[in-house]
């Protein structure tokens, strides 16, 4: 399986509950960090990740607030004791940018490897994955990644017998061991395993008009994560003058997709509207986080209640207000509980029929 998490969407300024730019996942051991804007190591703590089988760290582009929190977490990487090398991959200047942000934090126990991006297109293999880097179109030289996760093909019994491989052996060659037999033969997985099923897609851009090269690179994604800096209307100028996106571009962007998800956001929020209205014409659900999102247009949510959470924070305050107990002494608290809830009017538009879901709320 492959975790993601949007530790920070932010756009220069952090806010309390938006932090700047990162993207991180997790994948069988392995993690990987795309940007480490201020208050990165913020989100890995709240999410309850580590930073210890950190793999590599990618950056787009070198603007503050998508490299700010990077001294940090690399003090914390060699406070926790890491000796294994970090391969960090940028675009060209890599090396010069992060050594001199390194002056404050000079002294680690483990060694830096650099990965300069300095062409149109980059691959790069990991260890069980590969990360494909892509020239966008940003006001400074600027990459997309993609991370694709190869899968194996399915194990054929009938293939492992006409290949006379002993059964001893059949767990370690799916697991992409090769092996040499008793008899000297040497074993390799093909040999028990059917044709490649396709692999997991993630595409990541951010910081850039949206060029054709995005649109190319993003396809067959399972997951594609883009930016959209302005919301509302009469931005495009500024877009193209500052080199981002609206809303409504980056939704026509996207309009090939299959599915499209709209995390817990302010400025999300109040764009709906537009990313609703693009998606729905181009027959694309949208996959909202709150119940606002839903009634703004999209298909369906699973989030938490705001009415409980209003009547969690209700309680805080009456315990501070009678003098009970200090704000200091009241522990963070959130809901485990969510509620589906689904747009019926959207559902209809997108031709979808009674969708057996269990406790969902139709507005």
């Amino acid at each position: 399986m492959l975790d993601v998490c949007l530790l920070g969407t932010g756009g220069m300024m952090p806010l309390p509950y938006r932090k700047l730019t990162a993207c991180m996942t997790r994948f069988n051991g392995h993690s990987l960090l795309i940007d480490c804007g201020e208050g990165t190591q913020v989100g890995i703590k709240e999410r309850g990740w580590s930073v210890k089988p950190l793999d590599a760290i990618c950056f787009t582009h070198f603007h503050a607030d998508h490299i700010s929190g990077l001294p940090g977490l690399l003090l914390t990487l060699g406070n926790a004791e890491r000796t294994e090398p970090l391969l960090i991959i940028g675009p060209k200047g890599v090396e010069r940018v992060v050594n001199s942000l390194r002056v404050i934090a000079p002294e680690l126990p483990f060694p830096i490897e650099f990965y300069e991006l300095n062409e149109k297109e980059h691959v790069i293999e990991m260890d069980g994955y590969k990360i494909e880097a892509f020239y966008v179109k940003h006001n400074v030289p600027c990459y997309g990644y993609n991370m694709i996760i190869p899968r194996a093909g399915k194990f054929d019994p009938v293939k492992a017998k006409e290949n006379d491989i002993p059964m001893k052996y059949w767990n370690r060659l799916q697991k992409g061991e090769t092996v040499t037999s008793e008899d000297g033969r040497v074993l390799t997985s093909d040999m028990i395993l059917g044709s490649p099923r396709p692999g997991i897609k993630l595409t990541y851009c951010t910081d850039t008009r949206p060029v054709q090269t995005i649109s190319e690179h993003a396809k067959n994604a399972d997951l594609f994560i883009c930016e959209g800096m302005y919301g509302e209307e009469g931005k495009e100028k500024k877009a193209r003058e500052y080199k981002h996106m609206t809303f409504y571009e980056a939704a026509h962007l996207a309009k090939e997709a299959d599915v499209i998800f709209a995390p817990t956001d302010n400025l999300v929020a109040s764009s709906m509207p537009i990313i609703t209205k693009v998606a729905t014409e181009n027959k694309i659900p949208v996959i909202g986080s709150e119940e606002g999102h839903v009634e703004n247009g999209a298909l369906a949510c699973n989030g938490i209640s705001y009415k409980e959470l209003g009547k969690k924070a209700g309680e805080m305050a009456a315990q501070i207000l009678k003098g009970e107990k200090q704000p200091s002494e009241i522990p963070v608290t959130t809901l485990d509980e969510t509620e589906t809830i689904i747009n019926k009017s959207t559902m209809e538009t997108l031709g979808i029929k009674d969708p057996q879901i269990e406790n969902a709320t139709f507005k």
